[in-house]
């Protein structure tokens, strides 16, 4: 037991002497804990049509309805209160990011890691592949694959893996190629381990600190990705909604000083992807201590 919470100890420790990152820390929690129990901490389902009355729509924050329900943050031009449609649209948009990017790491590492122990042409093919990719705008990439397979929840996983998984496929080569040369590598093929346990059981535990970082930032960057792309009317379907649907459907209301519906779930999306960036910042110190150099020993 021990063994697992000296971990826990020290990188609680190590937040603890960061006050920005410690406040990310607490507001990432809030916001995951608000986004999974949306159904139980949300006054109304904004996209359960019984619950929904178009005389409702377009109230000012703090507007109360006919039948006594105050929204705090507004309601849109359907009616649906802004307060629970941002929670349900938090659940969307940190469900796209983390799957797509767990899906992304899984198979960007299986690549970097064979790439690097494999070298020769196989590296070399595999990494101009990398390369190709990573000239292009991952935006770019996305609409492409978008236009061509249509919306739905699926379709932008899919996408935004396929623009994830070169970042991981590089990072995990570069630290591969490190681990290769070592003592414990060579120890391992004189005593005949088969290369399948060599990449996954030795070099993969020793990569694995660059890329838990860069999945983490690569969660806010998805997040955001997904947010413009169903903006633009090419993400999420009006039957998923996110964050970046929510915004787009208050974007045509700004005119007309009905700020509110694009307002808060812009606020929302901002406050997710800048404390997912800053736990992030804080992560890449606490693993790789040569980058703390604000800290003293």
């Amino acid at each position: 037991m021990q063994t697992v919470e000296a971990p826990i100890r020290m990188f609680a420790a190590d937040f603890s002497r960061d006050k920005v990152a410690a406040v990310a820390v607490v507001v990432l929690c809030l916001i995951l804990s608000v986004a999974v129990f949306a159904p139980l901490v949300s006054p109304q389902d904004p996209y359960n049509l019984a619950q929904l009355d178009i005389l409702d729509s377009k109230l000012a924050p703090g507007a109360k309805a006919g039948a006594g329900f105050t929204y705090w943050l507004g309601s849109d031009d359907q009616g649906r209160d802004m307060g629970s449609a941002i929670l349900y649209g938090l659940r969307i948009s940190l469900g796209v990011g983390v799957v797509s990017t767990l899906f992304a790491l899984a198979i960007g590492m299986a690549v970097g890691l064979i790439s690097a122990y494999a070298g020769g042409w196989l590296d070399n093919l595999i990494m101009r592949l990398v390369d190709l990719q990573l000239s292009f705008p991952s935006i770019l990439i996305a609409l492409i694959l978008l236009a061509v397979v249509g919306q739905g929840v699926d379709k932008i996983v899919i996408a935004l893996i396929a623009v994830q998984w070169a970042y991981y496929a590089r990072t995990v080569r570069g630290a591969a190629l490190v681990e290769k040369k070592k003592e414990y590598v060579d120890a391992a093929r004189v005593m005949a381990f088969s290369n399948t346990r060599i990449i996954f059981r030795h070099i993969l535990p020793n990569v694995l600190p660059p890329l838990i970082v860069v999945a983490t930032v690569q969660v806010a960057h998805a997040i955001a990705l997904e947010a413009t792309l169903s903006f633009l009317g090419l993400g999420m379907p009006i039957t998923s909604p996110s964050l970046g649907l929510l915004i787009a459907n208050g974007f045509a209301h700004l005119l007309s000083g009905r700020y509110w519906i694009s307002f808060f779930p812009g606020v929302a999306l901002l406050i997710t992807i800048v404390a997912i960036n800053l736990v992030g910042d804080r992560l890449r110190d606490v693993l790789n201590p040569r980058l703390a150099s604000h800290y003293g020993a």
